[in-house]
């Protein structure tokens, strides 16, 4: 049976190697590795096979490989790196070399088990704020595209000063170079494509519990009001049983209040929101600023624009718009298993209409009626002011269906 062995190595080459890891390259019949690591090793006298794009066709050929095989790979492979793919697919040996994460918390003489990390390299900077906010100590993995300076816009444009950034290049290598920087000063630099960004908080973060105070919110003026309250807000976010990493729907957004909490919740996950009215989509776009919730929100009027949007978890129904049948057909085929679906209603005819919808469609419902008052002060007395009852309907699909 073949061997096949994966080495991690740093970006001196040849030197980050035990003695008996170069033995074993030379000793091997196929070199696979990226370009800039098969450079390493121009005299090696097997075949060399460079990864490029996809990793299901070098899996394929593995999988029914007959000679010694190694795999080359950046630092620790199964540290955001092709060795937890490979290794799920094919039996092969792993020797880590360290990570670039390590190496830059080494250079920062800072202890690191303490770190939230994440990773940009090669996917999205979707999301990254409700990530990483408020946690004191973030390891970034960074690629050409999400390089720091982009890095550093990003977090300006939520408002995020209160970091300081440690970015750490060519770690190991004869082009290292690390320093500290401000964001203001970091946004305007350029940085070698092999980097890493550690964010240290050193000031203050504003922060906010779940049932954000409705005055907080930007809202449509003179208008104010078209607002999910903050208790119908948290009576409904807590009917949609969120996970850490829920895909959430918040159809009819408004100001984005529901989305911006179910965010909060939802940090590992994805939200995306839509609303047909566009001045309550550009008060929504800033809210989500204020509150560092980077959801994807689009202008439409449901159910357009939800092919859009990956299969949820969770569905949020604010408003339809007079288009309920249409936008439950979708939310009900679409909705993931043991997900749930919460609409809020104002009066009796939309109650009923969305608990025979629902019905109709195979799904079981819990319906809260919920009548909030609040205290109001009056000359040296206190008051209760009542606010429009509403009806919180959760349906989740019955089971065998």
């Amino acid at each position: 049976m073949a061997s096949i062995k994966m080495i991690g190595i740093g970006d001196e080459g040849k030197q980050s190697l035990l003695p008996i890891y170069e033995k074993w390259i030379y000793e091997c019949e196929i070199l696979i590795g990226g370009k800039r690591h098969l450079s390493f090793f121009p005299d090696h006298r097997g075949e060399q096979v460079s990864i490029k794009g996809g990793l299901s066709s070098l899996v394929e050929r593995l999988q029914n490989e007959t000679k010694d095989v190694v795999i080359l790979a950046s630092g620790d492979p199964l540290f955001y790196g092709i060795g937890s793919y490979l290794s799920n697919k094919i039996q092969m040996e792993i020797y880590p070399y360290l990570s670039s994460v390590q190496l830059a918390f080494a250079k920062m003489g800072e202890r690191w088990q303490d770190a939230y990390f994440t990773s940009v390299h090669g996917r999205s900077m979707k999301g990254l704020a409700q990530r990483i906010d408020g946690k004191e100590k973030i390891a970034i993995l960074t690629d050409r595209e999400n390089s720091p300076n982009k890095i550093a816009q990003y977090l300006l444009s939520f408002g995020m000063t209160e970091y300081q950034a440690f970015v750490g290049e060519n770690l190991g290598g004869e082009n290292e170079r690390c320093g500290w920087f401000n964001l203001e000063d970091m946004k305007d630099l350029s940085f070698s494509a092999l980097n890493v960004v550690i964010l240290k908080k050193i000031g203050e973060n504003p922060s906010w519990s779940i049932g954000i105070d409705d005055e907080e919110f930007i809202q449509r003026k003179p208008d104010k009001g078209l607002i999910t309250k903050k208790e119908i807000r948290s009576l409904s976010i807590s009917a949609l049983r969120l996970k850490e990493n829920s895909v959430v729907w918040d159809i009819g957004t408004c100001t984005g209040s529901v989305a911006i909490e179910a965010a909060k919740i939802a940090r590992e996950g994805q939200v995306f929101a839509i609303e047909k009215n566009e001045g309550d989509l550009e008060n929504c776009k800033q809210n989500m600023a204020k509150f560092r919730v980077d959801a994807t929100v689009i202008h439409g009027k449901a159910p357009e624009g939800l092919d859009m949007f990956p299969d949820p978890d969770a569905v949020f129904i604010g408003g339809t718009a007079g288009g309920m049948g249409d936008i439950l057909d979708i939310c009900c085929s679409r909705l993931k298993n043991k997900g749930w679906i919460v609409l809020n209603a104002v009066t009796i005819e939309n109650l009923a209409e969305a608990s025979a919808a629902l019905k109709e469609r195979k799904f079981k419902t819990q319906i809260t009626l919920a009548q909030i008052s609040r205290s109001k002060p009056i000359l040296n007395l206190t008051r209760f002011d009542a606010l429009n009852p509403i009806y919180i309907i959760a349906a989740e699909r019955e089971e065998g269906e």
